[in-house]
């Protein structure tokens, strides 16, 4: 069995865009017509471009090549053109490809992925959800409400969900990492106090940042928000700096999560290896793919660290996230998103369960994916799948955060 074919579908989820503008779909075929989908998270350059490096990262590095042989086409593409380190764009586009090619392996021999990379360890995963909007919250007013947020997380409290993630603390610029305003920290606060008198200890907060701020930022808002108790301070510098993200760790007492935005193990072992996070959140799409995050995954065992695998994209990648937290051993959550297109896009066959995923147990990724649907709604517009403002912080105000995409009508 050989890989043959390749299409790309972009696919843009209709009002209010859960999940980022669009996701990019890979769609390979082998010779013996077994059809494998991946999804590519990889947001730095526009779909077009994306595109033609995923044609060229298939066509160069993987085309008429066994899909069994993950582990060579890794490093065909790792050290592409004299290389040999990560490549966000690169790597970005050979997870779609590799994710794929398990979806492939695991239809060919009828089995899901999991049961290829060493089997069942967990029947179920432990979901969490970002809080979304009600039908009946006004925008923008919804992302600087402790009230609405609160009612938002008690709703989903209800559904079963044990843990709720929102991130209060804006704006999300390219001049970060910034100090926070007065104004940010105490919403912040107002943010957590409410939610936490609203769920109890029913469920565990999870305080997302995108890392906008600078050690010392970090550090005074860490400990403001403290006393609630979250599960996590997500990425609160720029990730790419591990030892200025150790000192918050141990200053606020708090376990740091970080990993949406990197890629590879070689970006994650300096994390562990300096106490930046104890909870690693790889974003399949991007990481590498399904393998090379389960080797994340074995390296966060050795420092005693957790996985939490991120989403914010299709169902596609959340079907790989969730293959490999089936095959794992410390597993703590995954993040899901619940919207009428994701479940449509793979026919409602995975889903939340009282707070918790079910294990598919159907070959390969374990989703039925619906093409059709995928290819009538394409993207048309020209913005990036997240995209960061260029004003600075402002320091008289609150500073809001539109929760990942614009409302579309």
């Amino acid at each position: 069995m050989k890989l043959a074919d390749l299409d790309i579908i972009v696919t843009a989820p209709p009002a209010p865009g859960w999940g980022g503008r669009y996701w990019i779909i890979p769609k390979v075929t082998t010779d013996t017509g077994v059809v494998g989908y991946g999804e590519c998270y990889a947001s730095s350059v526009g779909p077009e471009v994306m595109k033609a490096v995923i044609r060229d990262v298939f066509e160069r590095h993987m085309a008429g090549e066994n899909p069994e042989n993950i582990e060579l086409m890794f490093r065909r593409v790792y050290s592409s053109g004299f290389t040999q380190r990560p490549d966000l764009t690169v790597i970005g586009a050979f997870s779609g490809l590799e994710i794929a090619c398990w979806d492939i392996l695991g239809k060919d021999r009828d089995r899901p992925v999991h049961a290829l990379m060493g089997g069942r360890m967990n029947d179920r995963i432990r979901a969490y959800t970002y809080l979304y909007p009600r039908s009946s919250h006004p925008l923008p007013d919804f992302w600087s409400s402790p009230d609405m947020a609160a009612e938002v997380a008690l709703d989903i409290v209800e559904k079963g969900y044990t843990a709720i993630k929102f991130d209060p603390a804006g704006p999300y610029t390219i001049r970060g990492g910034h100090m926070p305003s007065m104004h940010d920290i105490s919403l912040s606060v107002a943010f957590c106090k409410a939610i936490r008198e609203a769920v109890g200890d029913r469920a565990d907060l999870l305080f997302g940042t995108h890392g906008q701020f600078s050690t010392g930022g970090a550090i005074r808002l860490g400990k403001a928000i403290a006393p609630f108790s979250p599960l996590w301070f997500e990425e609160p510098i720029p990730p790419d700096n591990p030892a200025q993200m150790a000192q918050v760790a141990a200053a606020t007492g708090i376990p740091v999560a970080t990993g949406e935005r990197l890629t590879t193990k070689a970006e994650f072992a300096p994390i562990l290896r300096g106490g930046a996070a104890t909870i690693l959140q790889p974003a399949l799409g991007r990481s590498g793919g399904i393998w090379e995050t389960k080797k994340i995954a074995a390296m966060a065992e050795v420092y005693n660290a957790q996985m939490a695998p991120h989403l914010y994209a299709g169902p596609v990648e959340w079907a790989a996230n969730i293959q490999l937290a089936a095959s794992i051993p410390n597993i703590l959550m995954a993040e899901t998103i619940e919207t009428p297109f994701h479940d449509a896009l793979i026919k409602g066959s995975i889903t939340v369960e009282g707070g918790y995923i079910p294990v598919p147990t159907a070959p390969g990724l374990g989703i039925d994916f619906d093409e059709d649907l995928a290819r009538a709604h394409p993207y048309t517009d020209d913005g990036l799948h997240l995209q960061m403002q260029e004003d600075p912080i402002g320091y008289h105000g609150v500073n809001s955060f539109a929760g990942g995409a614009p409302v579309k009508e």
